[in-house]
């Protein structure tokens, strides 16, 4: 059977499905909702127009259950897949199966893009990359000098921390339902040369005098359903603040949609996608990408209009 980039795959499929070529895919659970496909299937059109090499490279999308993740990795090591993108809940889980780690992704504490090498793979951390582009392109907002405050402690919550200190905030807040989790990120921080500047606090009591302006970013998993509450109480937080949720299906969550009826600057995390995988397949293939075109075939995907 030939491969077909729009469908999602298991682990099963591996030995009964042709995934000739470079191969690539992005491995979660559940993954189906994903967009990275498309997106990257869209940059790698582009990459092909312009040079030969790229022409049976391809994109794919496998389901696979954290507690297959140990079986996983060889498997598509052997198979010869070239890169692979880790989300949700494979990033910290991988560290421990991995060959390599690039220094970024070891402070951070999980990585989210493995390069096939002889021997395994080696991990990359591109999500703090996609946060720091995504909040200056939709929001004009930066991350050295900045106020922060950061909700949630799973792997893009470390990769968020990590890039705030290393961009130089000027003091990063974080909080999360689980105060083991939570700990388990300060602990990180803690070894840093900046750490010193990160707080832990209860997300039902948010830091006091916070100054007019700053950064509010979401990287919990409430407001992945309508139902959900905002993570935190909106009415606490200045209203200079600009607000970022790395969701971005919902286009709107809770929480935004309290951000912006107190007239609060707001953005939802597509463009962190976009720009992360941008960076991904530049790893993979030492070429520049179009993140323009991986926007757009998200929005398409989406059912979103045109951001450009």
């Amino acid at each position: 059977m030939t491969a077909d980039t729009e469908r999602t795959y298991t682990l099963e499929d591996l030995g009964k499905t042709r995934f000739s070529g470079t191969a690539l895919a992005v491995l979660g659970h559940p993954v189906k909702h994903s967009v990275s496909p498309a997106m990257h299937n869209a940059a790698i059109a582009k990459l092909r127009a312009q040079d030969s090499r790229f022409a049976d490279w391809a994109y794919y999308r496998f389901d696979v259950r954290p507690e297959d993740l140990p079986e996983a990795l060889p498997l598509f090591h052997q198979h010869n897949f070239l890169g692979l993108n880790l989300t949700i809940p494979h990033k910290v889980d991988a560290l421990g199966l991995i060959k390599g780690i690039s220094p970024d992704a070891e402070r951070m504490g999980a990585v989210n893009t493995l390069v096939w090498d002889e021997f395994g793979y080696d991990g990359f951390n591109t999500d703090g990359y996609g946060l720091r582009n995504g909040l200056a392109e939709d929001l004009g907002a930066r991350l050295q000098g900045a106020t922060v405050i950061l909700l949630g402690s799973g792997g893009a919550a470390r990769a968020a921390a990590v890039q705030c200190l290393n961009d130089g905030c000027e003091r990063l807040y974080i909080g999360n339902r689980s105060p083991d989790r939570l700990q388990g990120l300060m602990d990180v921080l803690s070894g840093m040369p900046d750490g010193g500047r990160a707080e832990a606090f209860a997300l039902a009591s948010p830091p006091a005098d916070l100054p007019e302006t700053g950064v509010l970013v979401n990287a919990t998993s409430l407001g992945l359903k309508p139902e959900d509450p905002a993570p935190i109480e909106m009415n606490k937080i200045p209203a200079g603040w600009v607000v970022y949720d790395m969701i971005y299906n919902p286009a709107r969550t809770t929480l935004l949609k309290a951000a912006a009826a107190r007239g609060m600057a707001v953005a939802n995390g597509l463009s962190m996608l976009v720009h992360q995988g941008a960076r991904s397949l530049e790893i993979w293939s030492h070429a520049e990408v179009d993140a323009r075109a991986m926007m757009s075939a998200a929005c398409h995907a989406l059912g979103l209009p045109p951001r450009y």
